[in-house]
């Protein structure tokens, strides 16, 4: 497959080393991306009689998409205006970028050959080997995402006490205890038991899962043990004759799971303050699974680079 060449003019960053360094230029040096990049290479999404784009330079114009939530319109212009865009993804100063169609066609291809989980776990694996020393317990929780239309076929209406409607998704999660880096991640409708799920999203080898009470149950509880963890989920009520002694025990046993399990709301509250994840940009479920995985890769970079720097 024909493909371009990009970043080959020598006189286009020559004064770059002059130039303030961004983060972005950090992030660019966190990882290999050459396994990455190997994953990639069954893509090619060019429009019809043109050179393909190097699709690690998309795939990294998708990471800038979220950590600045910008639409394929707005990410082409910035792409083309910041020389620390255009840096991080590996183009020269003066070199053309793709226009917003190429995004989406590599959206695209994404999807048709799954390539949106393996990814994950190919930049994830990388980052815990760097930021995770000795893993002592899991994060386990849901969190619900707006569709982008009421006709997405593949969402569902979830309603919860005191809180409207909402027709959309739900992602599962599971996160490093110590670390707070997303290591699993499952996507499914709205209106799916997270309790269900909840094996879904667990690593091996989680240590102690903290889960709220909707993870009660057999199921999620034998799975976590399978993988040779020890369930910490909330409980609602206890059994003991005295009712004030009970209460104590109660109160001891879910106190430190609230305490740890803060963490994955912060988490939860970084994608869509921060990432643009109030609401999917696509329809369907395979295209949410899409955003939800880069949003997770997007999300773990930044903050493995916030770990190294304190270490």
């Amino acid at each position: 497959m024909a493909r371009r060449r990009i970043g080959q003019e020598s006189f286009g960053f020559g004064d770059f080393r002059a130039r303030r360094q961004s983060s972005l230029d950090d992030l660019c040096g966190l990882i290999d991306w050459a396994p990455v990049e190997h994953h990639l290479a069954v893509i090619s999404c060019a429009a019809k009689g043109e050179p393909a784009w190097p699709p690690l330079a998309l795939f990294k114009a998708m990471l800038l998409s979220v950590w600045y939530d910008l639409s394929d319109v707005k990410l082409a212009e910035a792409l083309d205006d910041r020389a620390s865009f255009r840096r991080f993804c590996g183009f020269s100063s003066s070199e053309p970028t793709p226009e917003r169609t190429a995004f989406v066609r590599f959206r695209r291809a994404l999807v048709t050959h799954e390539l949106d989980r393996s990814l994950f776990h190919e930049i994830t694996g990388q980052l815990k080997a760097r930021a995770i020393k000795v893993k002592t317990g899991t994060l386990v929780d849901a969190t619900i995402i707006a569709s982008t239309s009421e006709e997405d076929g593949d969402a569902h209406w979830v309603k919860h006490k005191g809180k409207p409607a909402v027709h959309g998704f739900k992602a599962h999660v599971g996160a490093d205890a110590d670390t707070a880096l997303v290591e699993e991640v499952s996507i499914t409708a709205a209106n799916v038991n997270d309790g269900r799920v909840g094996p879904d999203a667990l690593p091996d080898n989680p240590g102690e899962v903290f889960a709220d009470s909707a993870y009660r149950g057999n199921h999620f509880s034998d799975a976590v043990r399978a993988k040779g963890g020890t369930p910490r989920i909330v409980a609602t009520g206890m059994w003991g004759r005295d009712e004030a002694e009970t209460l104590k025990r109660l109160d001891a046993w879910n106190r430190p799971i609230h305490r740890g399990r803060g963490r994955i709301e912060k988490i939860f509250g970084t994608w869509k303050r921060s990432y643009g994840l109030r609401r999917m940009r696509w329809r369907g479920l395979a295209k949410a699974s899409v955003q939800v995985l880069l949003t997770a890769v997007a999300y773990n970079l930044r903050r493995s680079l916030t770990i190294l720097a304190a270490m």
